[in-house]
């Protein structure tokens, strides 16, 4: 078995995150390994944002912007607050749309989904962990205005990165014959 599937295959959602981050080098690396998701056209459809520090209280008060005092389910401006403080990192990935003719908008937001996952493989093999998250909060133009996207971008996650606290148990995956068929059958 090769190093990249021993990865993905034991690949997991790391929720529980702590310092340190990875370093600018480390960096470097991951978005060298998001550049070659598959990209039609080689439009480049995407963009990253890396935000630590007091960047993270920063992005706590947009999400804390939010908050519906109308809507008795919307969650509390604290609770969107310390949100952005699980992890000492946080990327947002963005897909940028750019009217190709022959490249239709879904293509461009699968291609910045593929290279979301790349970082996160290759953060791993490099002993880091991480956490894609999305949900409402990903997809609120309120959101999407404070990070100061343009109007033809849009996140695609937002992927909390650090060093684990603790291992996880490994979690069973289905056997592919459950989800895999032969056409036509």
């Amino acid at each position: 078995m090769t190093d990249v599937i021993s990865q993905i295959l034991n690949r997991s959602s790391e929720p529980r995150l702590e310092s340190p981050a990875p370093g600018a080098s480390v960096l470097d690396t991951v978005f060298k390994c998001a550049a070659r998701a598959p990209d039609h056209a080689l439009l480049r459809p995407w963009r990253y944002l890396v935000i630590e520090g007091d960047g993270l209280d920063a992005l706590g008060e947009v999400f804390a912007r939010t908050a519906d005092a109308a809507n008795p389910t919307a969650l509390p401006v604290e609770k969107l607050q310390g949100m952005t403080r699980r992890a000492p990192m946080i990327i947002v990935g963005i897909a940028s749309h750019h009217g190709h003719p022959k490249v239709p908008p879904i293509e461009e937001t699968l291609s910045a989904g593929c290279g979301m996952a790349y970082i996160l493989l290759a953060l791993e093999a490099q002993g880091f962990a991480g956490m894609w998250r999305t949900g409402s909060i990903a997809y609120n133009p309120v959101i999407a205005e404070g990070l100061g996207l343009a109007p033809n971008e849009s996140i695609v996650g937002f992927l909390y990165v650090g060093t684990p606290v603790s291992e996880k148990p490994a979690i069973d995956r289905p056997d592919p014959d459950a989800f895999v068929s032969r056409w036509p059958g």
